[in-house]
């Protein structure tokens, strides 16, 4: 067999096996070698929903999929190049995202009568029942040669065993044409304090999976993937988790309020409080509350006292929270409370992702208790969108819902790391001594914002609470002055529309159809309307990162085309949301709601239908 060497634009790899076989690991590490290589990325972490599903099972497949390229990468990729199969349940969940030019990297250990049995394979011969002959299917004994790797490192077999993952990895290294340096390196790190006898092994088991790939005779190919051509700056992979924890931290900076996250653990928003956690240094107080009410209550207690306050959530902890955000709307105090949507209703699906939380953050509070709504398109961008919703939940006087996705919170992508210089400064309207007597719910009567006193300052003595008050901050149920404060309530949110960035548009600002979208479908809806423009046909293209306001040139854009198409991972919610605000218009729905992000392939096709 003629070995060839090829350059490759982009390259998608699934790793995928038991939730024992550090799949996440592995996936984590070739991205993170790849971003330091310079490659453009974007990963896909794709938990299973079964808490110690059985061993060998469907159920319990763990997988991490990695799109890397030397131009612009928006998603993880529809289908791979390379899966690596762990055990024949690995095979049979991902066989159907293979491409048709793929590779199959398979450890033949696994595949026994008993492994196959546990898959659920009807016959012994996985590959003809798959369909999948024609791909490139490399059988390779890692297993055993893990064991024959590591025979005299003293290691007991069960910890030689979880160094199969380091195996494969060395195996995609050399396909791929990595530096396995970067992976030795972290397993210093890693292990070199607190178990330096795990370094050694673990950094020969690279090395041997590196050099067995290269001997062996089966893999016809191995490619390279250039750096991709990024902006001058210091780069780092970071997941959406992460750069919502630091956005915090960078808002607490620039205001120069102290940060409390108030937070009850639920998966996939427990990455934002762990991450906070670790930096008390930079003046970070994280309370891990004893549920999600206590959490949200912690943190407007804090708002009460002078921090930036947050508290992170997912869907069923957003609705144990309700009562409290709407004592949050009543006080007018800055609060961020993030959630890290993912697959409903009750529990759902905890390790998929949707856009499913949408109409409960818009409307799912008693009376009549509107919030600001921003929603993160990116796991970079999850940076940003927290340090804009900080800077609006403090220099206005409100609550601030950040919306990000299981998708957003777990993937990852290549970070320019900023210049706090370059972002502006926030400066919340405090109160002094020149207003006192203090009226705590007197209003800028442009901006509609209250003003800030915090508890012991003499002559800002006030009353803060869920009852009615008028602007004196006196307890009221007089009809008039409830209606009054309603709507001063509602117009404060709804002024915003004034500071917000304007909607842009990709593409003509004119046309037969402007495909929307929001959230984390950017990537993969910017992938699509290129494809269909690359085939002759014109569409446009908006995406909101502001949900509530609109931006204030919304029906502007709209009205200029003739259909909107209306994109998202949920039944219809923001479709619904245009269609009350901006009324008249042709609105057409492509929607999934399957816990898994679009393909782009099917988004091609509704585009296509669509026009």
């Amino acid at each position: 067999m003629q070995h060839k060497v090829i350059d490759a634009k982009d390259v998608v790899i699934r790793f995928a096996g038991d939730s024992g076989d550090g799949m996440q690991l592995t996936g984590s590490l070739f991205a993170d070698m790849s971003a330091i290589y310079g490659n453009e990325l974007s990963t896909f972490p794709d938990y299973p929903a079964e808490i110690r599903a059985p061993h060998g099972t469907v159920s319990g497949v763990s997988g991490f999929q990695v799109h890397f390229g030397s131009d612009k990468v928006t998603t993880p990729g529809d289908f791979c190049d390379l899966l690596v199969a762990m055990n024949p349940a690995a095979l049979k969940t991902n066989a159907k995202w293979l491409k048709r030019t793929a590779m199959v990297l398979i450890d033949e250990d696994t595949f026994d009568e008993a492994g196959l049995k546990r898959a659920g394979f009807a016959t012994d011969d996985p590959i003809t029942e798959l369909k999948i002959e024609d791909r490139t299917i490399v059988f390779a004994p890692i297993t055993t040669l893990t064991e024959e790797s590591l025979k005299d490192s003293g290691l007991d077999l069960k910890t030689v065993h979880k160094c199969k993952n380091m195996f494969t990895l060395g195996m995609a290294s050399f396909i791929y044409s990595r530096p396995i340096e970067y992976i030795h390196g972290y397993l210093e790190r890693k292990f070199g304090r607190k178990h330096p006898e795990l370094v050694e092994p673990n950094k020969k088991v690279v090395s041997d999976g590196y050099n067995y790939a290269a001997n062996i005779q089966a893999i016809p190919n191995t490619y390279t993937i250039a750096p991709a051509h990024l902006k001058k700056g210091l780069y780092r992979n970071i997941t959406g988790n992460q750069a919502i924890a630091w956005g915090f931290l960078a808002a607490s900076e620039k205001s120069g309020r102290p940060l409390f996250c108030g937070s009850y653990p639920i998966t996939p928003a427990t990455g934002i409080l762990e991450e906070l956690a670790i930096h008390k240094y930079l003046g970070a107080k994280t309370v891990q509350a004893e549920d999600e009410i206590a959490g949200v209550c912690t943190a407007i207690g804090a708002a009460y006292a002078g921090d930036l306050a947050v508290t992170t959530t997912s869907g069923p902890g957003l609705s144990l929270k309700s009562e409290a955000l709407g004592l949050a709307v009543m006080t007018e105090l800055p609060l961020v409370v993030v959630d890290v949507q993912r697959a409903g209703p009750s529990t759902g699906i905890p390790t998929k992702t949707e856009q499913t939380d949408l109409n409960q953050v818009l409307y799912g509070r008693n009376g009549e208790c509107p919030m600001a709504v921003i929603a993160a398109h990116s796991p970079a961008h999850c940076f940003d969108a927290a340090f804009m919703a900080s800077k609006i939940a403090l220099e206005h006087m409100m609550p601030v819902s950040l919306l990000s996705e299981g998708f957003l919170g777990n993937g990852s992508e290549p970070w320019c790391i900023p210049s706090m210089k370059d972002y502006p400064e926030i400066r919340p309207p405090y109160a002094t001594a020149a207003d006192s007597p203090f009226r705590p719910f007197e209003r800028n009567s442009e901006t509609m914002v209250r003003k800030w006193a915090f508890p012991g300052e003499k002559g800002l003595e006030h009353r803060v609470g869920g009852l009615e008050k008028n602007h004196a901050g006196v307890l009221s149920s007089d009809p008039a002055t409830h209606e009054l404060m309603v709507k001063e309530r509602a117009l404060k949110v709804a002024r915003l529309a004034d500071i917000i960035p304007e909607l842009e548009v990709d593409g003509s600002l004119s046309g037969k159809l402007l495909v929307v979208g929001w959230g984390g479908t950017l990537g993969h809806i910017l992938s699509a309307v290129h494809q269909v423009r690359e085939m002759g046909r014109e569409v446009s293209y908006a995406h909101f990162d502001y949900i509530n306001p609109l931006p204030k040139n919304t029906e502007e854009i709209l009205s200029g085309f003739d259909r909107i198409l209306v994109c998202e991972l949920n039944s219809g919610h923001f479709a619904d949301w245009l269609r009350a605000r901006c009324p008249g218009h042709a609105y057409l729905q492509c929607n999934k709601v399957q816990g898994q992000p679009f393909l782009v392939q099917e988004l091609v096709e509704a585009i296509e239908k669509a026009l």
